[in-house]
């Protein structure tokens, strides 16, 4: 892995509470905010962007890629917010996967429409990037594109390459960028898991980080734009991180005080957010991921696979989890409408679970004990880990603890680099 420093854009003040530079913890208000029956203790970057009265966007044509995310403590959506409120001249939403509203399932979107409710028109922005994507903002006529969607702290969940893409278009088309933080649903405690090599660059995974990055999204735009922006755009954008207050590093989704709303269809609470990292992996096979069930990501089977995984994973010791013999019958996608037998994950001590090691436990382990198991024949499992290391080193034979030293070294360089751009306190 090779992740030079670059010279980090001096980044504008908004709202008293902008980055100026990546230092850890800089301008930090102390944890506080509003708490108990009286609201949440966080405060996103939209609501402190709205309390300042949008000062940041005087005078601008504003442009949100959004999605249902994209709420207040209210769970009134931005972009409403935003249309009833004179002091802000929204003219454009640009909507991801799943769409602005959330009507699309995984890989589709909601095309170019108006949005009944306000009136704006939404551009689809889904799997467009560089000049093609430059060419929507430009066509819309904003002057700044803001960036406001809940992220669900993993490598390989796609609405981060759209803020990336997004950024890149936005040099190409000459606009401003904004990012409006919120928090990383599985704390940003730190980050796990195999670095991104660059030859396995694809939408789930454009840039050399780590599979947990432990970030917010407002962090990773301050990493992309020293590290990655200039050598794809030829220079970083000009960028305002609006930050959360109230927010520390060890914090999980639910000690926000902050309304959960999927960020897609298959993310439906933030104990999924928490197997994530480690159970997406299994996309890579021909086993089910959950998908189709009320518990993806919790729920991992195939036919043919009976009590012998739940015992074997068990046998890992693996910190903080526990695997439970299960048996579910998927209403889409792989296996749909046929039972299959599996394990389903219970995470007992979040703050010990590491869900990247599980994920590869599991890996180990249903290989060894059904002889079915196999990879996608597009060896998806290297792009989902970033490299061939995973997929290679489980198909000879090694362990939990030799697949996982594999990444030690390119982790410890990640780790480097992401200490440059936390904007948060532990």
């Amino acid at each position: 892995m090779s992740l030079s420093r670059r010279n980090l854009l001096a980044v504008t003040g908004a709202v008293g509470a902008v980055a100026a530079t990546a230092a850890p913890a800089a301008g930090v208000e102390a944890a506080g905010g509003r708490s108990g029956r009286h609201g949440p203790r966080v405060r996103t970057g939209f609501d402190r962007l709205a309390a300042a009265g949008y000062a940041p966007l005087e005078g601008q044509k504003a442009g949100v890629v959004t999605n249902p995310t994209g709420v207040t403590a209210e769970v009134r959506h931005l972009v409403d917010v935003m249309h009833a409120d004179e002091r802000v001249n929204l003219t454009a939403v640009f909507g991801p996967e799943h769409g602005f509203r959330g009507t699309a399932q995984a890989g589709g979107s909601e095309g170019r429409y108006e949005d009944p409710a306000t009136g704006l028109p939404v551009y689809d922005t889904y799997l467009k990037s560089g000049q093609a994507l430059a060419d929507i903002f430009t066509a819309s006529g904003v002057d700044t594109v803001v960036f406001d969607i809940q992220d669900a702290g993993s490598r390989f969940y796609t609405y981060i390459w759209t803020m990336y893409d997004c950024m890149v278009a936005a040099v190409l088309a000459g606009k401003r960028f904004m990012v409006l933080d919120r928090p990383n649903p599985v704390t940003g405690r730190g980050a796990y898991g195999p670095v991104l090599e660059k030859e396995f660059a694809t939408f789930v995974g454009r840039e050399p980080i780590a599979q947990a990055h432990g970030m917010t999204v407002g962090e990773l735009a301050l990493l992309f734009n020293a590290e990655f922006v200039p050598e794809a755009a030829g220079r970083p954008v000009e960028l305002d991180v609006v930050r959360m207050s109230g927010w520390r590093r060890g914090d999980f989704f639910d000690e926000t005080g902050l309304p959960w709303v999927p960020p897609s269809p298959n993310m439906p609470t933030p104990e999924t957010a928490l197997v994530y990292p480690g159970t997406c992996l299994f996309e890579g096979t021909n086993l089910s991921e959950g998908r189709g069930t009320t518990r993806p990501f919790e729920l991992l089977g195939a036919e043919g696979i009976d009590r012998r995984w739940a015992e074997a994973a068990n046998g890992l010791e693996l910190p903080g989890v526990r695997f439970r013999e299960a048996y579910f019958q998927p209403v889409f996608s792989k296996f749909q409408g046929r039972t299959v037998g599996g394990v389903q994950l219970h995470v007992h001590d979040r703050e010990a679970f590491d869900p990247v090691r599980t994920g590869i436990g599991l890996l180990v382990t249903a290989k060894r004990v059904w002889d079915g198991f196999t990879w996608r024949s597009d060896h998806w499992i290297d792009k989902l880990t970033g490299s061939t290391w995973v997929r290679t080193a489980i198909d000879r034979g090694a362990d939990t603890d030799e697949v996982v030293a594999g990444w030690r070294a390119d982790l410890a360089a990640f780790r480097r680099v992401r200490a440059e751009h936390l904007l948060y306190r532990r």
